[in-house]
């Protein structure tokens, strides 16, 4: 009986999504997948300096070129591969429609769809806080915008399995992964 799991990690920008993450990663030692790689290793082959807006040009260049599921195409050898040798695998970044659509016509492994949730106002306060590509609530809204209504962001979110609720501690979000992976039985390598 095949008990392998494909946990992929949704939400908005500023939700938690990475933190959820480095829990699960920490906890299980789940190898995990980050979509955002492919387009940092593209910036890299082109020699484009590091920065929002040559992100932003890479991955609709990708796009473009592989079509919305671009991302899911791009990540299926090295989802295949993880699945060999685990009984999860974890994905990261994880953002269209058709990223999860192809996913599911191109792997007999069940993809368990959690989505990290919190109020627009906190995920825009961490949004501009954090160290790395801070934002405005300006930039976080046209930002929130562009991804509901150019790479079919919604879709995942709204199917997910799961719901985490991001607005409060450290020690809720690490409880609600716990109930979380409780329920999925997947085993613990130690308490996170």
């Amino acid at each position: 009986m095949n008990n392998k799991k494909i946990l992929a990690i949704v939400g908005m920008a500023g939700s938690g999504k990475s933190t959820a993450v480095d829990l699960l990663v920490q906890k299980y030692n789940m190898p995990y997948i980050y979509f955002g790689d492919i387009t940092l290793q593209e910036m890299k082959k082109r020699g484009l300096e590091s920065g929002q807006e040559n992100e932003k040009k890479t991955r609709i260049e990708l796009r473009q070129n592989h079509g919305m599921s671009a991302y899911a195409k791009l990540s299926l050898p090295k989802i295949n591969e993880y699945l060999t040798t685990n009984d999860y695998v974890l994905l990261d970044g994880l953002y269209s429609w058709s990223e999860y659509t192809l996913l599911r016509q191109q792997l007999e492994t069940p993809i368990i769809l959690v989505a990290v949730i919190a109020k627009r106002k906190i995920r825009y306060d961490r949004l501009q806080n954090r160290e790395v590509r801070p934002l405005t609530a300006e930039e976080s809204e046209k930002r929130d915008f562009a991804e509901i209504e150019q790479i079919e962001k919604g879709g995942p979110i709204a199917l997910c399995d799961y719901y985490i609720t991001n607005d409060t501690s450290l020690e809720d979000l690490k409880a609600q992964i716990e109930q979380i992976t409780s329920e999925l039985a997947i085993g613990s390598k130690k308490p996170i």
